[in-house]
């Protein structure tokens, strides 16, 4: 879509800075000077997985997605562009010419302006849409054990009954145990099992006879080129949408506005939420809103939002669901947690050089950007303490993790813990604030 002008305001080059709101959780976000260059994707691949692949930034350009704010620097009110309409998302850019910043977008923008700085913008902003989408009182979220950075994709029943032990028999308050990645059969094959996983049925009630409550990692909306579900359902997929590729294969979309498709859906979160699980980590949702030839007419936000309803209806009122790699704006009113950065690593700064890839730096960098969210929509995730002695500077992930008011959970293996990091996860391991950061 073509871009039309929308504004031009007056700033201060040498003091003003402007907020990109990035796509979704791992898209960089933060404030940036006029002179800086905010970061930007390594590669194609990268663009599709962590950016918004249809509309790349153009040198020279600032671009928020949905949002895009902006502090003149001259002690003027902050401006903030943003959607109208969470169904319906704008790219929106500022370009400097002087002293002045052409900001245009993609579709439809409101702006307003605001005194008392930028943060106090993006929070009045926040506050204006949860309202305008009946967003209640934000419950805290007790702390979690998570298998990810411990057991990565070869989690297996016993790793949680050993970890189960460890978190008894240390005294850390994990109201919930997470198994992340690894116990499926394949990437759509939800419902197949791991050969020597075990049974997933009796992990979710060895985790619940222990009174804590069960949660498990999907991809929901992707389905791998390696799959059943792949093999067996092609009218189920997304004509032309290319998911990137991870898990060594390509990666396509689920159709959910296909019944059959939707059907498949529901089912898997109801056989899931009937073994006892009841957190549901929705990874790489960013699929459900990529471009492509669907079954039913739906633009791609409006076919992720349908899949969300999809997935709450089948998993109850009561489940919590919990979005990562996530469109922000388009999941509000739909995840009651939310991923606000990428993942972290034993690793300071991203191996890729890409921010948007797992470090401490980027998870860091974005969460921190993204706190205002927090208790205003949702409950913020800025990803798990890993306190294990292999972890670079770990007493500043550690600070990090204790200065955000969001959720806290643990990743290592709890054996593998020194004294040091055994105390600090226990420090650590406390309820989200139940309270919007002032």
């Amino acid at each position: 879509m073509r871009f039309s002008e929308v504004a031009e305001v007056d700033h201060d080059p040498g003091r003003a800075r402007i907020f990109e709101q990035g796509w979704q959780s791992w898209s960089p976000t933060s404030a940036y000077r006029i002179g800086e260059r905010p970061p930007r994707p390594a590669t194609d691949t990268i663009q599709i997985l962590c950016y918004r692949p249809e509309t790349p930034v153009p040198d020279g350009s600032f671009q928020g997605e949905g949002l895009l704010a902006l502090d003149p620097g001259d002690g003027g009110p902050a401006h903030v562009f943003s959607t109208p309409d969470p169904d319906a998302i704008p790219s929106i850019r500022a370009r400097p010419e002087g002293n002045r910043l052409l900001v245009t977008a993609d579709g439809p923008v409101c702006h307003t302006t605001h005194d008392g700085g930028l943060d106090a913008a993006l929070a009045a902003w926040a506050d204006t849409l949860a309202a305008q989408a009946g967003i209640g009182p934000i419950p805290v979220a007790d702390p979690m054990w998570c298998s990810w950075y411990g057991y990565w994709d070869k989690v297996t029943e016993a790793d949680i009954a050993t970890e189960l032990g460890h978190l008894d028999r240390y005294g850390l308050d994990a109201g919930m145990v997470l198994l992340d990645d690894g116990y499926e059969a394949g990437i759509g094959d939800w419902l197949d099992i791991r050969p020597g996983f075990g049974n997933l049925a009796a992990t979710a009630r060895r985790i619940t006879d222990t009174g804590r409550r069960a949660g498990i990692w999907l991809a929901p909306y992707l389905v791998g080129s390696g799959s059943r579900l792949f093999r067996e359902h092609p009218d189920w997929l997304v004509g032309g949408a290319d998911a990137g590729r991870m898990w060594d294969q390509d990666l396509a979309v689920l159709d959910v506005t296909h019944p059959a498709a939707a059907e498949y859906l529901g089912q898997v979160f109801r056989e899931l939420t009937g073994h006892g699980f009841s957190h549901f980590k929705l990874d790489f949702i960013y699929a459900g809103a990529l471009a492509g030839r669907r079954h039913g007419d739906a633009d791609p936000v409006t076919a992720y939002r349908r899949g969300l309803e999809i997935i709450r209806e089948a998993a109850g009122p009561d489940a919590t669901l919990h979005g990562c790699g996530a469109p922000l704006i388009p999941s509000l009113g739909h995840v009651d947690i939310m991923r606000v950065g990428p993942d972290t690593s034993t690793a300071v700064e991203p191996r890729s050089g890409d921010i948007s890839q797992p470090s401490q730096h980027g998870a860091r960098l974005s969460s921190r950007a993204r706190e205002f969210l927090h208790g205003r929509w949702w409950v913020n995730d800025p990803d798990c303490l890993i306190a294990a002695p292999g972890v670079e500077a770990r007493e500043d992930w550690a600070g990090f993790i204790a200065s955000s008011p969001g959720l806290r959970g643990s990743s290592d293996r709890l054996g593998d813990l020194d004294a040091w990091g055994l105390a600090t996860t226990k420090r650590l391991l406390r309820p989200s604030s139940g309270v919007p950061p002032q």
